[in-house]
């Protein structure tokens, strides 16, 4: 008889997979960076290069060149606009999970309420821009409101998905031993479905910069999106390239935050690309 020898135990066939390279290494921001810097040196080359009239396309420079003018106090316009993004989002989260939650312990629910929620989804945002306007006057509540409803239902979808997808011998496991609905919730359904949270998280990331903007646009007196309106009736275009960055920048800081949450919350080969 042959004994087990230490050399034998640690071979390669047992040992330990090597552990996984970090998947947002520093040369892949630097990537990045360099990609979109090299995009605005472009673009400032073709302005110049062309002789492209500021009204039409203005250089970089230009557009920068306006944060320093007071009259568009950009500060509290983006103030505005974070505010209603982050506040509509944030919303849409929460009750999101918490209907996703309703939905999927209750059957009867799902089937009373659910097709409604489909059916308002189907109307046109900007539709309901005036109807605000009567309910709610002018200001960030109806704003906020309008991104609510664009980030609430691909949530919703996601998160049904997610619990949905519990494997079924984990819940009659925890049944059997005795576990109560919380923790059925808290350890299976909520740990299983947070990869298919996150990926509704990210795609209403979009919808909430797009549910501002189109609410400012519609029934505001304040934010980028209305300063965008006011300075492009003046041709004012370095003005309204400045507000498209500010928005773009209040969208792309949210998108990693959620990305910051998701690698807090996730491991990598749980998250959905």
């Amino acid at each position: 008889m042959t004994a087990h020898t230490p050399a034998a135990a640690a071979s390669p066939l047992h040992a330990a997979p090597p552990p996984r390279r970090d998947p947002w290494p520093w040369g892949r921001w630097a990537t990045i960076i360099g990609v979109h810097a090299a995009g605005i040196a472009l673009w400032e080359a073709v302005v110049r290069i062309f002789a492209i009239q500021p009204f039409l396309l203005p250089a970089p420079s230009a557009v920068l060149a306006t944060l320093a003018n007071p009259q568009y106090a950009w500060v509290s316009n983006t103030a505005v606009t974070a505010v209603e993004v982050f506040g509509g989002y944030v919303l849409g989260l929460v009750l999101g999970i918490l209907c996703a939650l309703l939905f999927v312990t209750s059957k009867r629910l799902m089937l009373l309420v659910f097709p409604v929620l489909v059916t308002l989804n189907m109307i046109p945002k900007v539709a309901l821009g005036p109807l605000l306007i009567v309910w709610f006057s002018y200001g960030i509540g109806p704003n906020i409101l309008i991104t609510f409803s664009l980030c609430f239902f691909p949530i919703l979808m996601t998160t049904i998905r997610g619990l949905n997808e519990t494997e079924p011998d984990l819940l009659d496991l925890v049944r059997s031993l005795k576990g109560s609905r919380w923790q059925l919730f808290r350890y299976i359904q909520l740990p299983g479905s947070l990869p298919y949270v996150f990926s509704g998280m990210k795609v209403a990331t979009i919808l909430a910069v797009a549910g501002a903007v189109v609410g400012e646009f519609i029934a505001s007196d304040k934010g980028l999106g209305y300063l965008m309106i006011q300075v492009q009736a003046a041709l004012d275009t370095p003005a309204v390239f400045m507000a498209v960055l500010l928005i773009t920048a209040i969208g792309v800081l949210l998108y990693l935050l959620v990305l910051l949450l998701e690698r807090f919350f996730i491991t990598q080969d749980a998250r959905i690309q």
